[in-house]
């Protein structure tokens, strides 16, 4: 590139040398795999947004109490969440081109009357061949309207990974995020703009810990080795500075950082360039939790495959982080083309 410019005063070109980075074109045209999200509550606009984006296939996760429309929750209630999701798999694959797996599951933020009725008929959901995960599920300490005890919750999430191992599948672990605790508080009431979940039926946490989080994913960890489950068949979403040590040190999980929603968690890209650079890149994957409760970004997974190399990770770790190991933990994506 030439160095001299026809300007008529020196402009930025001019300091240009030859230090400039060489830009990872392939970045542009790499296919992503988001491992959680809700799509199928998000609008027609928004699914376009992931398909325009590079995604190449998802994991829908069905489970999730916010949209239950009673409260205690029976298990007809968990039902029609799995039977909607099961529904429009279909057509939002059709419309949209990327493979779409489903994660059906019992979500542990809400008490749900009779479980073992639940457990029952999701042995047979477990057999569809839409169904790529158990989850999401997980010991939550923050409870909504009607309170689990966390023996109840141990079992329950416990039951389903015994599920999930008989299935041969994957297990999409809740883990409670603190990354987001610090801040002024909104008024009594008001809850959390841009997480349209009621304040009002909110219960006291039911651990009673110096860190009720990772309290948490140590319990789901104990669950996970009694019920038998190949740990590296677990992906404990919602990875955070908080349980990382932890997970990444005392197990042989998987996790996935989501980045979908940074402004309620904390969680960026900077996290995930962290975490690799101390762990290196093999069970680690980012994920969007995209969902219609949450003010959620369907970009930012795009966003942060950009941002993982501005902050210097290179494209072999991105690629691995992003397509290859959900593609090996999902059995999605298989046919991908990997630009290199």
């Amino acid at each position: 590139m030439t160095s001299t410019y026809p300007t008529r005063r020196p402009t930025d070109a001019s300091h240009l040398d030859d230090r400039e980075p060489e830009l990872p074109r392939e970045l542009l045209n790499l296919p992503w795999v988001d491992v959680h999200n809700h799509a199928h509550t998000l609008s027609w606009g928004d699914r376009e947004r992931y398909a325009l984006s590079g995604c190449r296939a998802m994991v829908m996760v069905a489970s999730g109490y916010h949209w239950t429309p009673y409260k205690p929750v029976r298990p007809e209630d968990v039902r029609f969440l799995w039977d909607d999701a099961i529904n429009r798999r279909a057509a939002i694959e059709r419309n949209h081109f990327f493979e779409t797996g489903l994660g059906l599951g019992i979500h542990t933020g809400v008490r749900v009357e009779d479980p073992d009725e639940l457990l029952d008929a999701m042995d047979e959901y477990c057999g569809l061949d839409e169904v790529v995960a158990v989850g999401e599920t997980g010991v939550t300490p923050s409870q909504h309207a009607s309170a689990w005890g966390v023996d109840e919750q141990r079992a329950v999430v416990g039951a389903q990974m015994e599920l999930a191992d008989a299935h041969g599948l994957p297990v999409i672990l809740h883990t409670p995020n603190r990354s987001g605790e610090s801040g002024r508080p909104y008024r009594p009431g008001m809850g959390t703009p841009g997480y349209e979940k009621n304040p009002g039926p909110g219960r006291e946490p039911v651990i009673d810990a110096e860190n009720p989080a990772l309290e948490a994913v140590r319990i789901d960890v104990e669950a996970m080795r009694d019920a038998g489950l190949d740990e590296e068949r677990v992906v404990a979403s919602h990875a955070d500075p908080n349980n990382l040590a932890y997970l990444m040190e005392h197990t042989d999980c998987y996790l996935s950082f989501t980045v979908g929603h940074s402004w309620l968690i904390g969680v960026t890209a900077a996290d995930v360039a962290d975490a690799i650079d101390e762990y290196g890149p093999d069970r680690i994957m980012v994920d969007t939790d995209c969902a219609n409760v949450l003010r959620t970004d369907p970009f930012a997974l795009k966003r942060a495959i950009l941002e993982l190399w501005r902050y210097g990770i290179d494209e072999d770790a991105i690629r691995k982080v992003v397509l290859e190991n959900p593609r090996e933990v999902f059995d999605l994506a298989g046919s991908a083309p990997v630009p290199g």
